[in-house]
Formats: structure tokens, sequence, C-alpha cells
């Protein structure tokens, strides 16, 4: 037990104690880091919004590309009836 004692009080004197400028430099950092964390945050907010943007306009434009087909679709078998029908006079 006191050999464990000592090695605590021997790594505890070896790690020493913070200063007040250590701990000033440490607040510092932290004060840094937060402000890129918002930063970030802000950023992500950012871009998944223009994802939205970018998804919602996608499927508008799937919709408009369908509904085109359709349409040409529809008209191909317009003009095959009427096409048949001039065939038959």
């Amino acid at each position: 037990m006191i050999k464990v004692s000592a090695l605590v009080m021997v790594a505890g004197l070896a790690t020493g104690c913070a200063t007040s400028s250590d701990v000033k430099d440490l607040q510092s950092q932290i004060d840094s880091l937060k402000g890129q964390i918002s930063q970030a945050s802000s950023d992500a907010a950012k871009a998944q919004r223009a994802a939205a943007d970018a998804a919602s306009r996608a499927a508008a434009a799937e919709d408009a590309a369908n509904r085109s087909a359709r349409y040409a679709q529809e008209t191909n078998r317009k003009l095959d009836n009427m096409f048949k029908k001039s065939m038959m006079k």
C-alpha cells in the first residue's frame, strides 16, 4: 500500500499543477472551438437547405419530364390512328 501511495504522489508531482495562464490558454482554445462548431453547424444547416431545395427541383423536373413523355406517347398514338385512317381511304 505504501508503494502505491508513493507512486501516486510521484505521479502527482511529475504532472504538476495547472497555472492560471494554462487555464486561460485552454479557455481561449475552448472559445475558439465553440466558434468553429457554431460556424460548422451553420454551414451544415445551409447545405441541408440547399440539398432539400435541389431535391424539390429534381422532383419537379422529373414530373415535368414524365408529363412530356405521356403527351408525346399520346400524340404518337393519335398520329398513328390518323395515318391508319388515311391509309384506309
